[in-house]
């Protein structure tokens, strides 16, 4: 079992010495060991990224910190991690060409075209490596120096992954997946708006692509000399009839279905189209003409890699995961609904495990790990869709209390409330008040965006005391970027994954007719409460056609790795 044999390697560490006293019955395990987020581990973390023991928590040394995208007080989330983690990892990675297979066969006849970038890389205190868990993989020596394996033949090159520019990174890769497109079978990225960002990025410099192809040089401002290296070989010699067909087709005007023109071997297109990415699909749809499947493969974080897809071909919105138990221990919290999704205190007794859980519940998923987290909350809302033989298969739904995300980026209620009532100072200061605001996340454009939509009220009769609304609300933009968190800013100034914060502002009277909106559907005017995140597209609607100017945000939001 393997929660007696994390209890067994991990007994004698001070966090669970704490509560078992030495014991390691997974009953007494259950009984006295609380369900935790964040908060309560992290002290203990810290004190390892400082330069203590991993015994505090772990009973194998713990070798690098995962940064996860989830935040507190403004910076990443530091997740332990050991050795043997990355062979578990590795281990669900297999996992997938074998599942794929039974669905499409003969992707070992070409090679995969996946946009894979490393993100930035701190140590700790103590000089602990502290990086995303995907940048730990594509650095380990089981990406590096893994077998050749026709069914995983990159079309690029492991210089161009593992590039920290991302622009030299994208370049290079979508540079190498169009020379090998008549060989491409597959497409793909990590997350569906990091793909989507590839199309933005090709179609402002297709043009320069295709003349790195026509004249077998690559472009002067990829400096990177690992980069140069591993493109040299692709561009050995001058290819103009390749870049004559990359012309043709991406000056042709629409590029609805430019993925299929531009690959036409393609079978598939894979990531992440859950939760936050769904949002993605219709313009995944576009891109390709729908002409392919979008595939969704496994479910992961940075605390614990969880299962996979085995019905990869199903309809993204459909998208159900199996759990693996080998991963780690897997527990739930039932929830009554997603209303009482944000539950503070969980009693051990009311959690559940995974042989209890029951079809068409909804649950959030709690984990213990090997690396020494315990019994924590990763906050996932799950509803349990069906079963594979007796294994139950899991959709995911949401992330508990986040309202906007356009890529990494995890924006809760109450951060949003807080970067608001920053930017509310400006505006008191030159007599206007905040009436009232909602939100929503613009994937119109690439790369997407959060909208502000803001009523304001001025306090002053005195017009001469009234300032041009164009500088105070770009200033308000700027307020609410610097609020925000850690990563955020990192997605808008480093990554450039989400673009500037956009403010809308709506005339005089719009919420209130915006209520009228919401009771006329069947809310109670007595606990009626304006919703902080849009999703009805009756509102979304309504509240457009209100907008009366808007502001963006003039410059990226101060980050510092």
């Amino acid at each position: 079992m393997i929660l007696k044999e994390i209890l067994t390697r991990n007994g004698a560490t001070e966090y669970l010495s704490k509560y078992m006293e030495g014991s390691t019955d997974v009953a007494e395990y259950k009984r006295r060991v609380p369900v935790i987020t964040y908060d309560e581990i992290q002290p203990y973390i810290q004190r390892i990224a400082n330069g203590e023991d991993s015994s505090i928590i772990s009973g194998y040394p713990i070798t690098e910190m995962l940064t996860s995208s989830g935040t507190s007080g403004g910076e990443p989330r530091l997740m332990p991690s050991i050795a043997e983690d990355i062979d578990r990892r590795t281990y669900l990675y297999n996992l997938i060409m074998p599942i794929m297979n039974q669905y499409i066969p003969g992707l070992d006849k070409g090679k995969a075209m996946y946009l894979f970038f490393v993100k930035a890389e701190t140590p700790t205190a103590c000089g602990m490596p502290a990086r995303p868990v995907l940048t730990s993989y594509y650095k380990s020596h089981h990406f590096r120096h893994r077998p050749r394996d026709p069914f995983n033949d990159y079309t690029s090159p492991d210089a161009t992954i593992l590039c920290p520019d991302s622009h030299q990174s994208m370049y290079c890769q979508l540079l190498a997946g169009l020379v090998h497109r008549h060989h491409v079978l597959r497409l793909g990225a990590v997350f569906a708006s990091a793909f989507l960002r590839s199309i933005s990025f090709l179609e402002c410099n297709w043009i320069d692509l295709a003349n790195d192809i026509r004249s077998g040089r690559l472009n002067s401002t990829i400096t990177d000399e690992a980069c140069r290296s591993a493109m040299s070989a692709l561009l050995a010699s001058p290819n103009p009839m390749l870049a004559g067909e990359i012309e043709a087709i991406c000056s042709s005007g629409s590029w609805k279905g430019i993925i299929c023109k531009l690959w036409p071997k393609a079978k598939y297109i894979e990531a992440v189209l859950t939760g936050s990415m769904a949002q993605y699909i219709r313009m995944l749809e576009f891109y390709s003409d729908a002409k392919i499947p979008l595939v969704c493969v496994m479910y992961a974080s940075s605390e614990c890699y969880f299962g996979v897809n085995l019905r990869p071909l199903c309809d993204p919105m459909e998208v159900s995961y199996t759990l693996l138990p080998n991963m780690g221990y897997f527990e739930f919290i039932p929830l009554d609904g997603l209303g009482l999704d944000q539950v503070k205190e969980v009693e051990n007794e009311k959690v559940v495990g995974l042989a209890d859980v029951k079809i068409g519940c909804y649950y959030e998923l709690v984990v213990t790990t090997f690396a020494g987290l315990y019994r924590y909350r990763i906050g996932d809302v799950l509803q349990v869709s069906g079963f594979h033989n007796n294994a139950p298969q899991f959709k995911f739904i949401c992330r508990r209390n986040v309202v906007l995300s356009v890529d990494l980026d995890k924006t809760n209620e109450e951060d949003l409330h807080k970067s608001i009532t920053t930017s509310k100072k400006l505006l008191e200061a030159n007599n206007l008040l905040l009436v009232e605001y909602t939100s929503y996340t613009d994937t119109s454009t690439i790369p997407g965006h959060y909208v502000l939509f803001w009523e304001i009220k001025c306090t002053s009769d005195d017009a001469s005391q009234i300032i041009p609304l164009d500088d105070l609300l770009q200033d308000c933009c700027i307020a609410i970027e610097e609020s925000l968190d850690y990563i955020y800013r990192r997605c808008r100034s480093n990554d450039k994954s989400v673009g500037p914060l956009e403010i809308r502002l709506v005339d005089a009277g719009t919420f209130e007719a915006l209520m009228d909106i919401f009771i006329s559907q069947g809310s109670s005017i007595n606990q009626y409460k304006t919703p902080r995140c849009i999703e009805s597209s009756v509102a979304l609607k309504f509240l457009s056609s209100k907008v009366r100017s808007c502001y963006f945000s003039p410059r990226d939001p101060t980050w510092n790795p």
